[in-house]
């Protein structure tokens, strides 16, 4: 079984600043992932061309953290809001070539506080933003959980979201794998939560990969690793990990 994650910049590529959605989907496949687990994903948002990018890249759940317009009016989402296809939302993605049981949702709060953000591209520039909500969503695949999310940026705040999502995840008592970008380097988000890394290697920024903030982590009887992969593609600024268990 192969795992993989990858922040999309909601299809973004920064060579020519286009979003694609054929060089999405094409990127994506290329990975040839049974679950692969996605962020930054667009619906309905007029950046994107008003494309579902997770119906696009294949069968699976998007689940928004928020509805409206990244950087302009937007507002928490509902567990509802998932089944608004029509809806503009902003959020994550696990899409699956294995059959999927059942689908699980935690939704977290935003931090209280705003904090400087690098600028895709900018060449060491960062903007003061504040925080959106965050969302865990998991799929049920029988004897594996199979988890993603993107968390907060503001430092500390991100690692009590991890806590919470790992209890989470570890509170349905099977083994479980947590995919994402947990904007958190290095060592930190196994610290935090006491889960175990399946990869290790940098992811952030693309082109030059300092920081490793995209991780694997492993809770339980989740099956030996055969292999790792780490991929620069032709969109995002982050690089896609991949994952692959015996079995």
């Amino acid at each position: 079984m192969i795992l993989g994650t990858f922040n999309i910049l909601h299809g973004r590529s920064l060579a020519d600043g286009a979003v694609d959605t054929g060089r999405l989907v094409d990127a994506c496949r290329s990975l040839d992932a049974h679950v692969l687990c996605l962020q930054e994903v667009d619906r309905s948002q007029a950046r994107s061309g008003g494309v579902d990018q997770a119906a696009a890249v294949g069968p699976g759940r998007f689940e928004p953290a928020i509805m409206g317009e990244p950087g302009a009016a937007w507002q928490a989402a509902t567990d509802a809001d998932a089944d608004r296809p029509g809806a503009p939302g902003y959020g994550v993605a696990i899409v699956s070539r294995l059959a999927v049981h059942a689908w699980h949702v935690l939704r977290l709060k935003a931090a209280p506080v705003r904090s400087p953000v690098a600028v895709p591209g900018g060449r060491g520039r960062f903007v003061l933003l504040p925080d959106e909500p965050r969302v865990v969503l998991a799929a049920d695949l029988g004897d594996l959980l199979v988890a993603t999310t993107h968390l907060s940026f503001v430092p500390g705040y991100n690692l009590v979201q991890l806590r919470r999502a790992t209890r989470w995840l570890a509170s349905f008592g099977r083994p479980a794998v947590l995919l994402g970008d947990l904007n958190a380097p290095g060592p930190l988000p196994r610290w935090a939560s006491g889960w175990r890394p399946l990869v290790t290697a940098r992811t952030y920024p693309a082109d030059r990969p300092a920081f490793q903030v995209d991780h694997v982590l492993a809770h339980g009887a989740v099956p030996p690793v055969t292999r790792t992969d780490v991929r620069r593609l032709p969109l995002s600024d982050h690089r896609a990990l991949l994952v692959e268990l015996r079995g």
